[in-house]
């Protein structure tokens, strides 16, 4: 029997068509954990859950898992792989940081990036950050536009609205052939990022993780925002929701995150392989084999 999940996930999926506006939308933790402490704990229950989970995708190679994160710079998209995906086997599950397409990404169309790096049946496959920067940062900065050399377009609005409709058919097509997709919106406030961002900046030990261009980023906040709702609300949709997280509690974040996929995991029902009963005798013959050794 599925254990009951901690967390009510309606709570955090953005409804397919419904339109969404972050301001309205806390970052702070939910009530359903009393502080840090009990936040760690239902954590490190999902991780020996999702553990599980994980074994039997592995083992039997039916479905296979992508986990899609977004968010502002220092929104903690890192720490959620770290701390939410540590307990599961290396073996089962990749990660991949989408940063400035090169060369090669900038001659193909903007689908065909994420492609090369979608999880085989049995895997899990992390994007951090992802095609989604393709109608949010680039939406922000339309000058990445020039680069990619596509064909004139009247209205960039008619650029996006494109994007979205193929970014959709393409989960529509992952989905159907096997492939879950969870996309998690990182929501984090300007004030916690500000914090965050600071203690990069007077930490040495953690300098190497700030980039002045996040200080650029800030100035442009309500840009970001408003790209991040349009994007939320346009691609969400029932075979591949977008899940709006509140960010600013990471051990808030971790737990609900981990409770989300493990939830999701759980209700394929997949099982370890069976044996078929007409080669248990052999089976037997290979214990009595084992246990005459020596």
């Amino acid at each position: 029997m599925a254990k009951k999940h901690r967390f009510q996930h309606k709570k955090f999926r953005v409804k397919e068509g419904s339109k969404i506006s972050l301001s309205e939308i806390s970052t702070k933790a939910g009530k359903e954990l009393n502080g840090k402490p009990e936040g760690l704990a239902a954590l490190s229950a999902d991780n020996e859950d999702l553990n599980e989970a994980q074994s039997r995708l592995y083992a039997s190679g039916e479905r296979a898992l992508l986990i899609i994160l977004q968010g502002m710079d220092a929104a903690g998209k890192d720490g959620v792989i770290e701390h939410v995906m540590h307990g599961i086997n290396p073996q089962g599950c990749r990660v991949h940081g989408f940063k400035a397409p090169n060369e090669e990404e900038l001659q193909h169309h903007f689908l065909w990036r994420p492609m090369r790096f979608l999880p085989a049946r049995g895997m899990v496959t992390i994007f951090n950050r992802s095609y989604y920067e393709e109608v949010m940062v680039v939406r922000v900065h339309p000058e990445f536009l020039k680069p990619q050399k596509l064909p004139p377009v009247k209205k960039l609005n008619d650029l996006w609205k494109k994007r979205f409709e193929e970014i959709k058919a393409f989960e529509e097509t992952l989905v159907d052939s096997g492939t879950s997709v969870l996309k998690f919106f990182l929501h984090v406030s300007k004030e916690e990022q500000k914090s965050r961002l600071m203690e990069r900046l007077v930490d040495p030990n953690k300098r190497w993780k700030f980039n002045e261009r996040d200080l650029d980023e800030r100035q442009l906040w309500s840009e970001h925002q408003a790209a991040f709702e349009e994007a939320i609300s346009a691609t969400s949709t029932k075979k591949a929701p977008w899940y709006i997280i509140p960010a600013d509690d990471k051990w808030y974040t971790r737990a609900a995150i981990a409770d989300i996929i493990v939830g999701h995991v759980e209700s394929l029902n997949l099982a370890y392989p069976k044996v078929p009963k007409s080669q248990e005798p052999h089976f037997a013959s290979m214990i009595q084999r084992l246990e005459n050794e020596g």
